[in-house]
């Protein structure tokens, strides 16, 4: 016998981006595949020295989310490969906090390079913070964008999702720990 998925009318989707300076997230709902503003926000933490609380927080915060919202999917954004090893290695860590958090709560996740995210939203993969934040804005009607655009980032993460759905590659996604730990052998150790 043969199951058959169904496909939920209505979602909530949670996008990251993560970072141990700013934490930015947007969530949308999608009813009848068209998609609605909830929120966006971003968790300030340039205020603590020590990374290890920047972690407890990221973690903490993801949490809170995911318990407030009830997101069906998290959309997070994967770090770029940058010159600096030190900032991708703290970037990495946050990106893996809020990915435990997600996988805890046993919501599936997929993971966008920023290049796609921009050209989801944009058609652009070389657009700036603030075209995405724009595009966005007349995307959802938002009245008004942040001072900081890391929350339209973790919007845009979102978005992407929304877009990507249905289509045959949207990228690395994990439906449990179970299947991170399968798909990627060699960072397990």
């Amino acid at each position: 016998m043969k199951h058959l998925q169904l496909v939920k009318s209505e979602r909530i989707i949670l996008g990251i981006d993560p970072g141990t300076t700013i934490m930015g997230f947007g969530l949308i709902k999608v009813e009848n595949k068209k998609m609605h503003f909830l929120q966006l926000n971003e968790l300030l933490l340039s205020k603590y020295s020590d990374p290890y609380i920047k972690l407890k927080l990221i973690f903490e915060r993801t949490i809170e989310l995911i318990d407030t919202y009830n997101p069906d999917e998290i959309a997070i954004e994967a770090p770029f490969f940058g010159k600096n090893v030190q900032s991708m290695l703290k970037l990495g860590r946050a990106q893996g906090v809020a990915m435990a958090a997600g996988l805890s709560r046993q919501i599936p996740i997929t993971e966008y390079l920023p290049k796609k995210i921009k050209m989801a939203i944009t058609g652009n993969g070389n657009a700036s913070k603030e075209q995405v934040a724009k595009m966005l804005q007349s995307l959802l009607n938002l009245k008004e964008l942040p001072k900081n655009l890391d929350s339209t980032d973790g919007l845009a993460a979102a978005v992407c999702h929304f877009y990507n759905s249905g289509a045959v590659s949207v990228g690395k996604s994990y439906t449990g720990w179970d299947a991170f730990v399968k798909q990627n052998p060699n960072k397990i150790k």
